[in-house]
């Protein structure tokens, strides 16, 4: 199972690209709501998440992925249950993504410490003891799978289903849409 969090204030962008190619290649994803059911992100675009916070099971946990936005983002580091979802899943060698500044709540938990990541421009500060990765849409090292910002929202996606489904399945998503 992969959880996508979703806080009031989110970078629509950064969830909805990855959601959609996830599914695209038979990933099962839920979106969970940090605040409840219905979530607006940063550009006001309201979303009704699959489950709240509160039904997560993480017992089939293979991935949770933390969109930025920097609403979403104080929305995750305001709730013990986001923080501890993604410390459970990085203590227990699940993939943990994040994106634009979601990285930086990662960083806070100690998971991108000696770790290569990326992170949106002017986030770097946030990132503690990160091996920050220059110009580039996503990163991976490990579990570790970041991005930098809405602009390599597919790429960053595209890395997920590679981590999940494998290269293949990835470039065949990357051709069904028309990468150029």
């Amino acid at each position: 199972m992969v959880y996508l969090l979703l806080g009031t204030g989110f970078e629509e962008t950064e969830a909805v690209a990855p959601l959609d190619l996830l599914r695209r290649a038979g990933v099962e994803v839920l979106t969970v709501g940090v605040t409840g059911k219905t979530v607006y992100g940063s550009h006001k675009i309201g979303i009704e998440a699959d489950i709240t916070i509160d039904e997560m099971d993480l017992t089939n946990l293979e991935m949770i992925i933390l969109p930025g936005g920097l609403g979403g983002v104080a929305t995750a580091r305001a709730s013990r249950k986001a923080l501890d979802a993604l410390r459970f899943a990085w203590e227990n060698d699940k993939y943990v993504a994040a994106i634009c500044a979601g990285p930086t709540v990662l960083a806070d938990l100690g998971i991108t410490d000696g770790k290569k990541a990326t992170c949106y421009p002017g986030c770097e500060g946030g990132m503690g003891s990160a091996i920050l990765a220059e110009n580039a849409a996503s990163v991976q090292d490990g579990k570790l799978i970041t991005g930098t910002s809405a602009g390599c929202a597919v790429k960053f996606g595209l890395a997920l289903v590679e981590a999940l489904k494998g290269k293949d399945a990835a470039e065949a998503i990357a051709r069904q849409i028309v990468i150029r």
